[in-house]
């Protein structure tokens, strides 16, 4: 009876063991977990990508930033204002955002509308100033310290070619686009002491300037800057985005007409390296390297070290600069990507920007250096406008014309 007994049992269990193992086998197996790669979101104002310049400098960084931190790169372009508020919350939404980068001015209301609804996502703006969200860094660049070079620039360029006109192209009067105005103004002014100085010369420039209203419309820049080649101006300064790209064109018409294949007149770049667009006629580039600034925030956001507040970038930090050859071919690469320049043209575009620059005196590039050093020490303080009434007082007080 034992034995028997003993037999059911071994029986029992085997079937129990059985039925558990089933029960096992049926269950739902867990779902695979897996990590979601964050991204970096670039939201683009109205032109875009294609200016050959800001926004093409804020993808460089963003693109870089993926690349080195093992990110993501989603862009999102805004066809209207309308846009902002919507592409900035669909990008926080997302879930998957390391760093959300507004590109431009013109956002600031939206980042300060939609990183007050999402409070844990990190956002970084070019030119707009939030300082006082901890989800927020805004990037600020002092231009008017760049442009107070090529400025200085600009006029002993044109002292030397026996011109005493140069002219500022800009987009959209906001004030960011004080700072270049005034700054280049400043050192245009810086010049003429310089010019006295080492020439014995008082030599009195005229400075035109036009805001077009518009940073992607290249017809109006081309307009604005025939208006001022017709007037005599000998070389112009482009701050206007995509619409600067016309500036390049009528100079380089201009130049071509008069059976020149390089300045005078000249043209100035800004943003990125843009002496490539139109080689011979573009004296040098005002460098404000937003790709720097961008890459720094997204550094900050996948590090730690994201706080939110300024993100302040001038000639002593690398933010500005007076473009060199050194920088040429880097950029003419974004040509090329863009379709803008030819692969099998860029070693000639090369020789022809350095035989350029080879016809401008020495002595011309040591000023600008020399400027350079006193404004990082100090010694030269570039006025900064931050108000209609500062700008206005400003205009005044260094003698800009607006060309009607």
């Amino acid at each position: 009876m034992a034995s028997k007994t003993l037999a059911l049992g071994a029986i029992v269990a085997v079937v129990i063991a059985a039925l558990a193992i089933l029960y096992i086998t049926q269950q739902p197996k867990p779902a695979q977990t897996t990590v979601q790669t964050k991204n970096v979101y670039v939201v683009y104002d109205i032109g875009g990508r294609g200016d050959l310049s800001f926004n093409d400098m804020a993808y460089l960084g963003a693109s870089k930033a993926a690349k080195d931190f093992g990110l993501g790169l989603k862009e999102v372009q805004s066809r209207t204002q309308d846009d902002y508020v919507p592409n900035l919350r669909a990008a926080a939404r997302s879930g998957d955002a390391a760093l959300i980068v507004a590109v431009g001015f013109l956002m600031t209301d939206a980042v300060k509308q939609v990183s007050q609804e999402y409070p844990n996502v990190k956002f970084a703006i070019v030119d707009g100033y939030v300082p006082d969200r901890t989800n927020v860094v805004s990037i600020l660049y002092r231009e008017n310290e760049g442009s107070a070079l090529v400025g200085a620039l600009a006029a002993l360029t044109a002292y030397y070619f026996n011109c005493t006109k140069v002219g500022i192209v800009l987009g959209m009067e906001i004030p960011v686009l004080w700072k270049f105005e005034i700054g280049y103004a400043y050192g245009v002014r810086w010049a003429e002491r310089y010019i006295k100085q080492k020439f014995g010369k008082d030599t009195k420039f005229d400075i035109l300037y036009i805001y077009t209203g518009s940073f992607n419309d290249p017809a109006k820049g081309k307009q604005a800057a025939e208006v001022m080649l017709s007037q005599g101006v000998c070389v112009i300064y482009q701050a206007a985005g995509a619409t600067g790209l016309g500036v390049f064109e009528a100079v380089a018409e201009a130049g071509r007409k008069a059976g020149k294949n390089m300045g005078p007149p000249f043209a100035i770049g800004v943003d990125a390296d843009q002496d490539y667009i139109k080689p011979g006629f573009i004296l040098a580039s005002m460098m404000k390297r937003v790709d720097v600034g961008v890459y720094t925030a997204t550094k900050m956001a996948v590090e730690g070290t994201f706080k939110g507040g300024v993100l302040e970038l001038g000639l002593k930090e690398g933010g500005v600069s007076v473009s060199t050859l050194d920088d040429l071919s880097q950029f003419l690469e974004i040509g090329i990507k863009a379709g803008a320049v030819r692969q099998e043209d860029a070693q000639k575009i090369i020789e022809t920007v350095r035989e350029m620059r080879s016809k401008i005196p020495a002595w011309i590039w040591d000023a600008i250096g020399m400027l350079r050093q006193d404004i990082i020490s100090g010694k030269e303080k570039v006025p900064l406008p931050t108000t209609q009434d500062q700008v206005v007082q400003l205009r005044k007080e260094l003698g800009l014309g607006r060309v009607s």
